[in-house]
């Protein structure tokens, strides 16, 4: 994994323990589930927050769950799919804490139409660098700090959330195939008013095939198949020589998984894990990056510049040759209020890169066509972006800083992402 750092570790079990940790700790970051790609819950001291995971209250009749912060979204589902229930938003992994989902307010295949994790939130306690518990809901100041704060004005204690209904475990996807940007982005239009939309985009196209991806749009079925059990996992057993990843086997994956999709457009039915979570199914995946680790690069451009944007950003790193076989994108609607949100109206990229020489160089250059174009890039995946560029990308951030200030929290809530970038 990138970066490493040794860490003392203090587990959430009880308030009454949170509390003294607070106040006899000088600096610290609360900690999930350990999905962040980035430096965002990394710190000398981290607050392990998963322990605390206990189911609270489930209003079946209209779909509320209130549960602690440690609670993972995978045992929500494996409680609520079965009684006809989905979470309204989730991001492309299930492992992650409901806490962590607040801090980074995750987004998910359906932010055009749902919007980010935090509108499905209807309250969460939190406690703040005082010791002192407040109960938060939407229009305070404090909510829209804390909904993708990155864990730095307190620490979420529970939360009550609202659920989608459905009535079948199974998706019916349909798959476009596109021969080139252009095609993308029409096709995008074409569907965008189906519920989920997510394209796997091959980045190491050139010329006019620049751009071109697999789309998939799908809606839940509706034949009754409520039987959900999670999928046995595969399991990567050790670390991939560094040399295994390189542009050649890239190129040969992205070839191979471009040609077996049907030309035009195919229909299938796949479950849920199938879906939304293809990663979810194998274990210890980063290690086919080797002992270096891998970083992944996630920016979103406003929709007027995005065409524009995507195509001077695909062309850079076609040409470098650091291509990434994991390149998502996506289809986004309108920025909320949130303070550090990372959404706002356009399209997004996301690229894992394996730490290599010369890598950092072409996502400065990435950063500079991010920042021109009026976009930004997502902390919660981020590990070395500048604090010009993140600066430049967040109008909200000195509101944030001035809260921060204001409520004591810059002096016990830090990680080693907020003090790069000083938040």
């Amino acid at each position: 994994m990138f970066p490493k750092i040794i860490t003392k570790k203090f587990s959430l079990r009880d308030r009454a323990a949170l509390k003294s940790y607070i106040e006899e700790t000088d600096e610290f970051i609360p900690y999930g589930n350990g999905r962040s790609y980035g430096d965002g819950a990394l710190n000398e001291n981290i607050l392990h927050v998963k322990p605390y995971n206990n189911f609270l209250a489930f209003d079946e009749e209209n779909g509320l769950l209130t549960c602690q912060a440690g609670v993972l979204l995978s045992e929500i589902l494996d409680s609520v799919v079965k009684r006809g229930w989905f979470l309204k938003v989730t991001p492309g992994t299930k492992l992650i804490t409901v806490g962590g989902a607040i801090a980074s307010d995750v987004h998910g295949k359906n932010h055009h139409v749902e919007g980010c994790f935090s509108e499905c939130v209807e309250e969460f306690s939190i406690m703040l660098p005082s010791g002192e518990t407040e109960i938060c809901k939407k229009g305070d100041e404090l909510f829209y700090a804390t909904c993708g704060g990155m864990g730095l004005t307190g620490v979420i204690l529970s939360a009550t959330i609202s659920l989608k209904k459905i009535n079948s475990k199974n998706i019916r996807q349909t798959t476009i195939k596109t021969k080139n940007l252009q095609e993308t982005f029409e096709a995008f239009e074409k569907y965008q008013d189906m519920p989920y939309s997510v394209a796997w985009i091959d980045c190491l196209a050139k010329d006019e095939e620049l751009g071109k991806c697999l789309l998939m749009v799908g809606d839940f079925a509706d034949d009754g198949d409520l039987d959900y059990r999670s999928k046995k996992k595969l399991s990567i057993p050790f670390n991939f020589p560094s040399f295994a990843l390189n542009n050649l086997s890239v190129k040969a994956f992205n070839w191979l998984y471009y040609a077996k999709a049907k030309d035009g457009t195919s229909k299938q039915k796949v479950d849920i894990d199938t879906f939304f979570y293809p990663l979810d199914a194998i274990s210890n995946w980063n290690r086919i990056y080797g002992k270096g680790g891998f970083t992944q690069y996630q920016f979103i451009l406003p929709k007027e510049h995005s065409y524009e944007g995507l195509k001077e950003i695909l062309t850079k790193i076609s040409d470098s040759g650091k291509g990434s076989f994991l390149a998502v994108l996506k289809l986004y609607g309108k920025a909320n209020e949130n303070y550090l949100s990372f959404p706002l109206e356009g399209y997004s990229l996301a690229l894992d890169f394996k730490i290599e020489d010369g890598l950092f160089e072409l996502l400065e250059a990435l950063d500079e066509v991010v920042v021109k174009y009026g976009g930004r890039i997502y902390l919660t995946k981020d590990v070395r972006v500048s604090r010009e560029t993140f600066e430049k990308g967040y109008e909200k951030i000195d509101k944030f800083r001035e809260f921060r200030r204001e409520n004591g929290m810059d002096k016990k809530l830090n990680s080693l992402q907020s003090k790069r970038v000083q938040i």
